[in-house]
């Protein structure tokens, strides 16, 4: 399994009338720790791209529990469990920082397709980073 966890600060722009975060951020909040885990593992999306690849989401899920709330620190614990073939799909689960309170569970499930929008296999190198970094407890 991967895991990374990415530090998040609610602003006032992320917030609706009800004073919590609104519920489509979330799924920004979930791209932000994904492409940043991805980064921190030597999968730049740039580089992914240069290399004639795209992951683009075709599956996307959120199980909202409690919201999170103007100025709250948070933590997005994003999770790889499996080596794909064809689909990548990350988990997702939010948390106030410093305390285990689950405020959020979601996944985003993701194709490989080439540059032209065909599905394609995982590139080898793709396939070797995620394997070299899977156990990274």
């Amino acid at each position: 399994m991967i895991i990374y966890n990415h530090p998040i600060k609610v602003y006032y722009k992320d917030i609706d009338q009800m004073g919590i975060v609104y519920y489509s951020r979330y799924f920004e909040y979930f791209e932000e720790a994904r492409t940043e885990m991805l980064s921190s593992i030597g999968l730049d999306y740039s580089n992914i791209e240069e290399n004639g690849s795209m992951l683009p989401v075709i599956e996307a899920h959120c199980e909202y529990k409690k919201g999170a709330t103007f100025s709250q620190d948070l933590i997005v614990k994003t999770y790889i469990r499996e080596l794909p073939k064809v689909k990548i799909k990350f988990e997702y689960k939010i948390c106030p920082a410093g305390s285990d309170e689950i405020l959020l569970t979601g996944y985003t499930v993701h194709a490989c397709t080439n540059l032209k929008g065909k599905p394609v296999k995982m590139p080898k190198y793709i396939r070797k980073t995620l394997q070299d970094n899977l156990d990274n407890l």
